[in-house]
């Protein structure tokens, strides 16, 4: 009995450190992104399934909204440029994604304002319908589908399909600092997972253990 008691003293002492030091970070599991198939500054079609096993930083502008725009194309130029050169995702690509939020837009203008923006192949700017922009943006990844309610944001989304960081408000912490970061958390726990380590992972899930 009293090997047993200490056990589970030793048990919860672990699990309360595992807890309070973080010894593994992960990032959230928040839901499902959206499924879709859009339009690209090509005229291809995209769907949600294209992303299957690379990692997605989606964000989401209209064609022409001034400064804030700039801010956001240079933020997702930073994080494309600083993922190739100082993050190991291990298995996963890594894309870029721009949701246009005029709807119905042409193609040439998805794609001038994407070559505007320096866009490479792994850098996706697609353009909807009204009702693709409700459902997708609005419902799915629950920001605001209407151009006059801009406001910057961005949304991680997993090789799995799982929306795995939203951010929508300004911090002390730069964007692209912060975007880098927790995409690097994110390629760690893809980059180390094992019989044991998936273990590990799944107790820093269980006790929230998020940067």
């Amino acid at each position: 009995m009293k090997v047993l008691t200490g056990v589970m003293v030793l048990l919860a002492v672990a699990a309360m450190a595992f807890a309070v030091f973080q010894p593994v970070q992960v990032l959230p599991r928040l839901r499902l992104a959206p499924g879709y198939a859009l339009v690209d500054q090509t005229g291809s079609t995209v769907t949600s399934e294209d992303g299957r096993g690379t990692i997605s930083l989606y964000t989401f502008v209209p064609l022409d909204c001034g400064e804030e725009c700039d801010g956001v194309v240079e933020t997702m130029q930073q994080v494309g440029r600083r993922i190739a050169t100082e993050v190991d995702l291990g298995p996963a690509d890594f894309r870029l994604v721009t949701v246009v939020l005029d709807a119905d837009p042409a193609v040439a203008d998805v794609r001038a304002a994407a070559d505007a923006a320096g866009a490479t192949e792994d850098w996706v700017w697609l353009g909807a319908s009204q009702r693709q922009l409700d459902n997708v943006v609005g419902l799915g990844f629950r920001r605001s589908s209407d151009p006059v309610d801009f406001r910057p944001s961005y949304a991680i989304v997993d090789g799995a399909g799982l929306v795995r960081g939203e951010y929508r408000y300004r911090t002390l912490t730069g964007d692209a600092d912060k975007l880098v970061r927790h995409i690097g958390v994110l390629g760690s726990e893809l980059r180390n997972r094992s019989p044991f380590n998936s273990f590990v992972y799944e107790a820093a899930h269980a006790f929230q253990c998020y940067p």
